[in-house]
C-alpha cells in the first residue's frame, strides 16, 4: 500500500521559484538571439548573388558606362550643326575730340554700344546629316563595347568565386592530410619503440608530414590570393560560399551553333560592324567641306553717344551668305583620301574580329568539352584511389605493405581529390568562358537583376539637349570629383577613398595614417617610331579601291553598301 504524503508550499516560495524560472526562460531566449546575431548571414552567397554584386559594384564597368555617356555627347555635338549661333558684344570706351577750327564735334564723349548676332545654317554639304549618324553608329559601338566589358567582369567574377570555393577544399583537404600524417607519424614512432618499424621508416613519416605541412601552408596562402581577387572584382569579402555549377540550360548544343551565334551577337564583331558604319559616314562628312555653304545671318545693334553731335543710332541686318569653296590647297582632299583608307582597314577589321571569334569560341568549347571528360575521369580516379588505400592499409597491418607503400596511397588520394576539385573549377569557368566568347554572359541574359543599367535611357536624355553644363541623374548632380590622388605610410587598409560617409566611420588607428600628395606624372618620353613591313597590304590595287567588296558574309548587307564606291569619285 503506498502512501502519499503531500506538502503545503508557502506562497512567497512559489513566487521566487515562478521568478526563477521566468528569468531562466529570458535569459536562454536572449542568448540564443545572441547567438543567431553574431553568427552573420544563415544563407551562403551563391554565383549569382556575386555576380549581381559584381554587376551593380565594379569600378572598371562603371567606369565604360561613363565613357560610354562621354560618347553618347558626341550626338548632341553633331546635332548642334543644325542649330543658330547667336552671339553678343557690348563696348564702353571715353573720347576726346579737338578740331581746329573749333566746330560741334569737339569735346568729350563717352560712347558705349552693344550688338546681337544670329547665324543659322541653311546648308552645309551634307556634313551635320553625316556628323550626326557617324556619331550615333559611335555610340552603337561604344555599346557593344560595354557589353564586352560587362562580359569580362562577370567571367572574372565566376573565376574569382571559382578559386575561392577551390581554394577552400584543398585548404580543408591539406589540413586533414595534415591530421592523417600526424596520426601516421606518431604511429610509426610508437611501433618503433617496440621494434615493429625501422628509424627510415619514421623519418618517412616525418619527411611525408612535413610536406604535407608546407602544402597546407601553400594552400592558405592561395586562399588568401583568391579572396583577395575576389574582393577586387565583386566588392566585397568572401564568406560562405556554395558549391559553383554550369549553366547547363544556356549552353549551345554544338560546336557549330556556337559559331553561328558568336558570328552575330559577339561584341567584337557588331562592334567592328558599327564602326565600319561610322567610318563610311566620316568619307562623305569631310567630302562635304568641298560643296557650297549656305547660311543666314541677322544682326542688329545700338550706339550711343558715339560723337558730339550724334546721341543714338541703331543698325538692323538679315543677310544670306553662300560660300563656294574653290581651292583649299588640297587640305580638304588628303583627308577625303585618309577618310577612305581608314574606311578600309575598317572593314577588314570586321573579319579579323570575325575570325578572333570563331577561335575564341572553339578553343572556349574545346576546353569545356575536356573538362567534361576529365571531370569523369577523376570522379573514377577518386573512387579507385579510396579503395586503394583501404586495401594498402589492411595489406599493412597483416604485414604485406610497408609504411610507405601506405604513405604513397594516402599521396595518391589527395592528388587525386584536388584535381578533382580543380576539374570542378575548371568546368564552371569554361562553361561561362563559352558564354562570354559567344556574347551571351550578360546580366541581362543570366536574368541576375531587375534593375539593370539602361544605356538608350541617357542617350535619349542628352541627343537633343540644347543647353545646360550639369550630367544629372535623377534630378541630383552625379559629377563629384574625388581628391587627388595620393599614398600611404603605414597598413595598406588604412586607405579611404573621399566620401563623407567612410571618412566619418575611420577608426582612431586610420587617423594615424599619413597622406602624401603624389607629385606631377613626368612628360612622356616620344621616340621614333620604327615602321617595318610585317605582310603585303590586303588591297593590291590601292588606286582603285572601288573594286575591293565587303565578303559576303558581312552583317552590313542592307544597311551599308557593299562595295567601296563613294559617291562623286572620278
Amino acid at each position: 500500500m503506498a502512501v502519499t504524503v503531500a506538502r503545503q508550499v508557502p506562497a512567497p516560495a512559489r513566487h521566487a521559484r515562478r521568478s526563477t524560472r521566468h528569468a531562466l526562460a529570458c535569459a536562454a531566449v536572449l542568448a540564443l538571439l545572441a547567438c543567431f546575431c553574431s553568427a552573420g548571414p544563415l544563407a551562403a552567397e551563391d554565383l549569382r548573388q556575386a555576380m549581381r554584386s559584381a554587376y551593380m559594384n565594379n569600378p572598371q564597368l562603371d567606369a565604360e558606362r561613363a565613357r560610354l555617356r562621354a560618347t553618347d555627347e558626341n550626338v548632341a555635338r553633331a546635332k548642334s550643326g543644325y542649330r543658330p549661333t547667336l552671339r553678343g558684344a557690348a563696348d564702353a570706351g571715353y573720347q576726346s575730340t579737338s578740331v581746329k577750327p573749333s566746330s560741334p564735334s569737339s569735346g568729350e564723349t563717352s560712347p558705349w554700344g552693344y550688338q546681337l548676332s544670329l547665324s543659322q545654317p541653311i546648308f552645309s554639304g551634307f556634313r551635320t546629316e553625316n556628323a550626326v549618324n557617324e556619331a550615333e553608329a559611335s555610340v552603337r559601338a561604344g555599346r557593344e563595347d560595354l557589353r564586352l566589358v560587362e562580359g569580362r567582369t562577370l567571367l572574372d567574377t565566376v573565376a574569382a568565386y571559382a578559386d575561392v570555393v577551390r581554394a577552400m577544399k584543398v585548404v580543408r583537404l591539406s589540413e586533414q592530410n595534415v591530421r592523417v600524417l600526424t596520426r601516421e607519424l606518431d604511429a610509426a614512432e610508437a611501433r618503433r619503440a617496440v621494434r615493429e618499424v625501422t628509424l627510415t621508416d619514421v623519418a618517412q613519416a616525418r619527411a611525408r608530414r612535413a610536406r604535407a605541412v608546407s602544402a597546407a601552408d601553400l594552400a592558405k596562402a592561395n586562399l588568401k590570393i583568391a579572396r583577395s581577387s575576389f574582393l577586387k572584382v565583386v566588392g566585397h569579402p568572401a564568406s560562405d560560399l556554395s558549391e559553383p555549377r554550369p549553366p547547363s540550360r544556356l549552353m549551345p548544343r554544338s560546336l557549330v551553333q556556337a559559331v553561328e551565334i558568336a558570328s552575330r551577337e559577339s561584341p567584337n564583331v557588331v562592334s567592328a560592324l558599327y564602326r565600319e558604319q561610322a567610318a563610311r559616314y566620316a568619307v562623305d562628312k569631310v567630302r562635304g567641306e568641298l560643296l557650297p555653304q549656305v547660311s543666314i545671318e541677322a544682326r542688329y545693334g545700338e550706339r550711343y553717344e558715339s560723337s558730339r553731335t550724334l546721341s543714338h543710332e541703331s543698325d538692323a541686318s538679315i543677310t544670306g551668305r553662300i560660300s563656294v569653296p574653290l581651292y583649299q590647297g588640297g587640305e580638304v582632299h588628303a583627308r577625303v583620301r585618309q577618310a577612305k583608307h581608314q574606311h578600309v582597314g575598317r572593314i577588314q577589321e570586321i573579319e579579323q574580329a570575325r575570325a578572333e571569334t570563331e577561335a575564341n569560341v572553339t578553343a572556349a568549347w574545346s576546353r569545356l568539352v575536356a573538362s567534361r571528360a576529365q571531370l569523369r575521369s577523376d570522379e573514377v580516379q577518386v573512387d579507385a584511389a579510396r579503395t586503394a588505400l583501404r586495401g594498402v592499409r589492411e595489406e599493412e597491418r597483416v604485414g604485406q605493405r610497408t609504411l610507405l607503400d601506405v604513405l604513397n596511397a594516402e599521396q595518391e588520394y589527395l592528388d587525386a581529390q584536388v584535381s578533382l576539385v580543380q576539374t570542378r573549377r575548371d568546368l564552371v569557368v569554361a562553361s561561362y568562358a563559352l558564354l562570354a566568347s559567344m556574347g551571351q554572359l550578360t546580366a541581362e541574359r543570366l536574368q541576375l537583376s531587375n534593375e539593370l543599367y539602361d544605356a538608350e535611357a541617357h542617350y535619349l536624355e542628352v541627343a537633343d539637349r540644347w543647353i545646360g553644363t550639369s550630367i544629372a541623374s535623377d534630378g541630383r548632380e552625379v559629377y563629384e570629383p574625388r581628391n587627388r590622388p595620393y599614398r600611404t605610410r603605414g597598413y595598406r587598409d588604412d586607405i579611404d577613398d573621399g566620401t563623407g560617409d567612410e571618412r566619418a566611420a575611420l577608426s582612431e588607428a586610420r587617423d594615424e595614417v599619413e597622406f602624401e600628395d603624389l607629385p606631377p606624372p613626368r612628360p612622356p618620353v616620344h621616340r621614333r617610331p620604327e615602321w617595318r613591313r610585317q605582310t603585303p597590304p590586303p588591297i593590291r590595287d590601292m588606286k582603285a579601291p572601288a573594286r575591293v567588296e565587303v565578303p559576303r558574309r558581312s552583317l552590313l548587307r542592307g544597311s551599308i553598301r557593299e562595295r567601296l564606291i563613294w559617291p562623286g569619285d572620278k
